[in-house]
Parts: C-alpha cells; structure tokens; sequence
C-alpha cells in the first residue's frame, strides 16, 4: 500500500479567529469554506485543515477531546536559529496564542518553546 500524502484535521471554534492566527504567523492559505480554514505548512507544504468542530465531529463520528486540558498531538516547527525562535515566540504573543513554556535550552543542541493557538492545539518551535 502507498501512501500519496498525508495532511492533519483540527477542530476549531471559530474559524475566523483561526484563519486570523494563522495568517498572522505566516502560514499559506490553501482555501476556506464555510466548514473548515485550511494553510500549509514548511517548505513540504504540509496541510492543516482546521474545521469547525462539529463538522469535523459530524463527519468522523469520533468524540474530539478538549485540546486546552489534553491533547492528542503536538506539531514541531523547525527553526533555524535562536534567534529564530525568539522570534517565533513574540510573533506568537502578537497573534494571540498561549506561551506554554518560554523559549530555553534543552540539552546541548535544542533551543525552543511550546506554545498553543486559540483553541488550545499545540505546537514546538526548535532549533536543532
């Protein structure tokens, strides 16, 4: 079996809050409806979706958890310096998200913070 792609499903609660978030940290458009706002992501372009979350919830017929008190995924971004990811950090204040944990060292070769979008999804940003 191949697999062509592979591409992830969020849900959101306000899809202009989302679609606002997101474009404020640069993520490429890749279309809206009135169910879901969709962007790529990284050089691969990777695909988020971000549907409303009862359409999404409609759709699958699978019980969505609560991403602000638990989550099932965390996606990384890549960085490609500190300073990257300091910036990162601020644009992410900017836009409304959640600092979960400040930008630090882990180890010698990582640097990076944790942060969550409006509805509770979280993301790192690292530099390795």
């Amino acid at each position: 079996m191949k697999t062509r792609k592979i591409w992830a499903n969020l849900g959101v609660e306000d899809l202009e809050r989302t679609t606002k978030f997101y474009t404020q940290l640069g993520f490429k458009p890749n279309g809206a409806s009135k169910e879901l706002t969709s962007f790529r992501v990284g050089d691969d372009n990777f695909i988020i979706h971000f549907f409303l979350k009862e359409i999404l919830k409609s759709n699958t017929k699978i019980e969505l958890i609560d991403p602000k008190s638990a989550n099932e995924i965390i996606f990384t971004l890549s960085a490609e310096s500190k300073e990257e990811v300091n910036q990162w950090q601020e644009e992410v204040k900017k836009a409304g998200g959640t600092i979960i944990s400040e930008a630090e060292e882990f180890g010698e070769e990582y640097y990076g913070f944790v942060f969550s979008d409006p509805d509770g999804h979280k993301f790192n940003v690292f530099y390795m």
